[in-house]
């Protein structure tokens, strides 16, 4: 508390340090005992790695984050350190890295396998045990990640499971066509979303390639576009129809479900498609039901509920004459974001791949025994569930908000000196709350006598010298009385627009956690704010319900050597990648792709997709980058750029210069502090040989 004044001394009481030296010491020993007892088993606990990140991410005893490529089945020495690759990516080619810059997605081609492989695992062990008499075959919905080896792979991955893919518009279905070449025959390709002439004539080539193509009606009069082209073209189609259940749920992924959805048809509409077809010849053409729920469906009896009308709808497409073989229960296999195993938020569900499977092979296996009816065969949509493990987002912190360092002092004299007769009143009665301990009544004048010096600096009878030594004063108080600092902004390099859009746009949450530094304590509060010049471009709601993450110093930030801080972004493999805008013109990032291997750090980096460079994003927007140079070039030419400049700066190495900023990526360069001349350097590094350089390609 503030010293108290002599007895009959009228004067303001000057305040003395708040915190003796002797307590700051005693406060700094009690958190570096703490923290030399942390363990990366601490941290995996905060950050609830083992609940959202089993059996593919853990904490290894060096603090940092792990892949374990083959889920539960991966021996230690399989293990994969983020941090190495990170280092392997973003060292410089001479040093024997890749020389690329952050922020890069790190795909897991293993760990994609592995889900794959996990969800038919998961179907034929309930069809096993539950006497069910027909198999599952998968397909993946292109549309969660159209990425051209995310594809390959799943089909590659697939193939002796049958696993298919889903196409939900024209450009998606030739992808899948192209794709399905090279898998299993018996594979099949769904054909889903809105349909005109062009569409349904493709869907058709499909089938006469020896395609296993299904057409899906989610529309009433999609039906006369395919009785009359494949007519036309002479194809005997395979259609099915999307059902419009009642079921739904209620959830912010159920809005496209339920009688008022978006897609499919009611029963009166079903009835009608197929007299139709039986008017046609065609009635033995339909053989597949889908419907959706939603995705993330949040728990098993919600599902049931939704397979057992569906099922029943199915029965009834039997009895009416068609020839019904495939029942397909869409996507809806959700994913535990926050590790909470809880059956009432969008970020949870209260089941795993085992219970998702045996529900539906249960409540299939029901009814088609009570109406003593063909098993038919099991289909699921689950693009989510398939791919978000897969992908890591890794990016940097480059700085952070320091909050403002304690006054051991105040210089009284010059906060008194100008402040209105109400703002000294105000310092008065703090300096009484103080002498009484009163801690609320301290926070209560000190923010009350900051409010009016503001207005007094606003007014100009205030000078920027007081306000800063009030702020001071209030900081100090706050300090003092224990009022929880407020969270510190940790900027990335990172767009959130294009990395993470599904956070802004519908406030999804994925787990973010450091990926290294986790065998100390983490004793900051911080929120992350992107590079984008956009209010929105931030992120503050993380797992759990936190307004802020728990995150370790910046060591550049209280005197140590300089040193990167990591972050990453998990179960991000779905959709973020597709959605991403170019706000600010940021593109994409790097993207790497890494495979367990038996080396000496258990990973090969098997290929890199280098991120748009500043010249790619610009032609997105129309704009012609080589003229954009010219131009440029014309400019300097014109305002007669000597030989050398007075800086030293030739005319070679400005051009040079302005050559390099095209072709580099738009997000920043880190630098350590001592090597400001690698900026003199870019210019004479932009001259390597062609072979050097990275061909780029568009996000």
């Amino acid at each position: 508390p503030p010293g108290h004044a002599d007895a009959g001394d009228t004067s303001i009481p000057s305040p003395v340090p708040f915190l003796s030296s002797n307590a700051a010491a005693v406060t700094a020993a009690v958190a570096n005992s703490e923290s030399s007892h942390w363990s990366p088993a601490h941290s995996s606990a905060i950050y609830r790695i083992d609940e959202w990140g089993a059996p593919y991410f853990s904490v290894n005893s060096s603090g940092n984050v792990v892949v374990r490529p083959y889920g539960t089945g991966s021996l230690a020495h399989q293990e994969i350190d983020l941090l190495k690759i990170v280092k392997k990516v973003s060292d410089p080619k001479s040093a024997g890295g890749l020389g690329l810059r952050l922020p890069v997605i790190v795909r897991l081609p293993d760990v994609l396998k592995n889900r794959v492989e996990s969800l038919h695992s998961a179907f034929e062990s309930a069809i096993q045990a539950q006497c069910y008499e027909s198999h599952y075959q998968g397909v993946y919905p292109v549309k969660c990640n159209q990425d051209k080896l995310v594809a390959e792979d799943i089909v590659k991955f697939g193939a002796p499971f049958r696993f298919g893919l889903e196409a939900g518009s024209k450009p998606e279905l030739l992808l899948a066509m192209s794709c399905l070449c090279k898998g299993n025959p018996e594979a099949l390709l769904v054909c889903n979303g809105f349909k005109d002439a062009e569409y349904v004539s493709l869907a058709l080539i499909a089938k006469k390639l020896a395609l296993n193509t299904v057409i899906v009606l989610e529309q009433e009069e999609e039906v006369n576009l395919v009785i009359d082209l494949s007519n036309k073209l002479s194809v005997r189609p395979v259609i099915g129809v999307r059902a419009k259940l009642r079921t739904k749920h209620s959830g912010h992924f159920g809005s496209t479900s339920g009688e008022k959805g978006k897609f499919g048809l009611t029963t009166t509409q079903i009835l009608r498609v197929v007299k139709k077809l039986q008017d046609s010849g065609m009635l033995d053409c339909l053989q597949l039901l889908h419907f959706h729920i939603g995705s993330q469906i949040p728990s098993t009896a919600l599902l049931q509920d939704g397979v057992v009308e569906a099922t029943q709808i199915y029965s009834e497409l039997v009895r009416l004459g068609a020839c019904m073989k495939v029942i397909d229960i869409g996507g809806g296999l959700g994913i535990d974001y926050d590790g909470s195993k809880s059956g009432n938020s969008d970020l949870s569900v209260s089941y795993g791949l085992e219970e998702y499977a045996s529900a539906v092979v249960n409540a299939i296996r029901i009814i088609c025994d009570r109406k003593s009816i063909k098993h038919p065969i099991i289909c699921s949509e689950s693009g989510r569930a398939i791919v978000s493990h897969h992908s890591i987002l890794i990016f940097e912190a480059i700085s952070a908000t320091v909050n403002t360092p304690a006054m051991n002092q105040i210089d009284l004299p010059l906060i008194i000196e100008g402040l209105s007769e109400d703002a000294r009143c105000d310092y008065w009665h703090l300096s009484d709350a103080a002498m009484r301990h009163e801690n609320e009544t301290c926070l209560l004048y000190a923010d009350q006598l900051k409010q009016r010096c503001v207005e007094q600096f606003i007014e100009g009878s205030l000078r920027i010298e007081q306000l800063a030594y009030v702020d001071g004063l209030f900081d100090l108080v706050s300090k003092v009385i224990g009022a929880a600092e407020p969270a510190r902004i940790y900027n990335v390099n990172l767009s959130i627009f294009t990395s993470i859009p599904d956070f802004w746009s519908i406030g999804q949450v994925f787990p973010i956690v450091p990926i290294h530094r986790l065998d100390e304590k983490p004793e900051v509060r911080g929120v992350l704010s992107d590079l984008t010049c956009d209010s929105d471009g931030k992120i503050d709601k993380f797992i759990g319900g936190e307004t802020s993450l728990l995150l370790h110093e910046l060591e550049g930030n209280h005197g140590g050597a300089h040193g990167r801080y990591y972050l990453g972004m998990f179960l991000g493999g779905a959709y973020q990648e597709a959605l991403g805008g170019v706000h600010n013109l940021f593109g994409g990032p790097n993207v790497v792709s890494v495979l367990q291997s038996d080396g000496p750090q258990s990973f090969a980096v098997t290929r890199v997709v280098p991120g748009p460079s500043c010249a790619d994003v610009l032609r997105m927007m129309q704009h012609e980058p080589e003229l954009m140079f010219e131009t440029l070039k014309h400019r300097a030419e014109e305002f007669h750029v000597e030989d050398h400049d007075n800086d030293g700066t030739n005319y070679a190495t400005l051009i040079s210069s302005l050559a390099r900023s095209f072709h580099n990526m738009p997000y920043l360069k880190a630098l350590s502090p001592c090597s400001y001349e690698e900026v003199h350097n870019a210019a004479a590094e932009f001259g390597a040989s062609e072979d050097e350089q990275w061909s780029y390609c568009y996000a």
